[in-house]
């Protein structure tokens, strides 16, 4: 699995190095390890430390630019297990684009501010990878941290991705770590919109978001009748079926199938 087309990427707190296993065993596609948000400032300095003795290969947020961990953090991202670099509240191209070069990583781009998201098209050029950080931004809003509220937002982000010729952007965290049906009504509304995963903050979540992301046993059927109808137009179901619409089972199927 990589940073393009991971589904399910789980936050652990820098200084819990404990955990990493963890979430590696809970089968996270991607395994975030939070230098940020997670991880207080007296505890900051041995998040860092921590990476140095990594045994699974991560992705690691780092603190934001206007911070004074920044420097800091970059000086620590050494090991050849970190896989990439998420940037939190991305604001500009340039911003990516030099972390990128100075970290010489895949860069995943948090969106999570206003000023982000006007910057979206161009942010996403720059970095491998979109995620949106729905807290934050509906905080930086003064919004609820509700579908219809960051409805906008979402979208912008699929098509910014879309444009800018890189992978579905990977949606913000559901709050809720007990529920499985807020979970994975969150995860299949991604979906609908078109995003290509979504954020955990608990190990649980991981199979709860998976699942909503995996095609049901009703699209495979479907997506098979209409791959099985061969070329040119068809009928499947009493609906048309032509070039496009066999596209869309194709990334139906797809879902199901694991990258190799």
């Amino acid at each position: 699995m990589t940073i393009e087309t991971a589904v399910t990427a789980l936050f652990v707190p820098g200084d819990r190095p404990e955990r990493i296993a963890k979430a590696v065993d809970c089968g996270a596609d991607l395994v975030i390890v939070d230098l940020e948000d997670a991880v207080g400032p007296d505890h900051k300095a041995r998040a860092r430390s921590c990476l140095s003795s990594l045994q699974h290969d991560v992705v690691v947020r780092i603190n934001g630019v206007e911070t004074e961990w920044h420097g800091d953090d970059l000086a620590a991202l050494d090991s050849p297990r970190i896989l990439g670099v998420m940037l939190p509240k991305a604001e500009s191209d340039a911003s990516v684009a030099a972390l990128s070069s100075r970290v010489a990583r895949p860069v995943i781009a948090l969106v999570e501010t206003a000023r982000g998201l006007a910057a979206v098209d161009d942010i996403a050029g720059a970095a491998a990878r979109l995620a949106f950080g729905s807290v934050d931004f509906s905080t930086d809003l003064g919004c609820s941290h509700k579908d219809d509220a960051l409805l906008l937002a979402r979208t912008r982000l699929v098509l910014a991705a879309r444009v800018a010729g890189g992978p579905p952007p990977i949606d913000g965290v559901t709050l809720a770590i007990n529920d499985p049906d807020a979970v994975g009504g969150d995860a299949r509304r991604a979906l609908d919109l078109g995003f290509g995963g979504k954020l955990c903050v608990h190990p649980r979540q991981v199979a709860w978001v998976r699942e909503a992301f995996a095609p049901t046993a009703e699209e495979r059927n479907w997506a098979n009748q209409v791959l099985a109808t061969g070329q040119g137009v068809a009928r499947v179901e009493g609906e048309m079926v032509d070039k496009p619409v066999r596209e869309r089972a194709r990334r139906i199927l797809a879902r199901g199938c694991p990258p190799g």
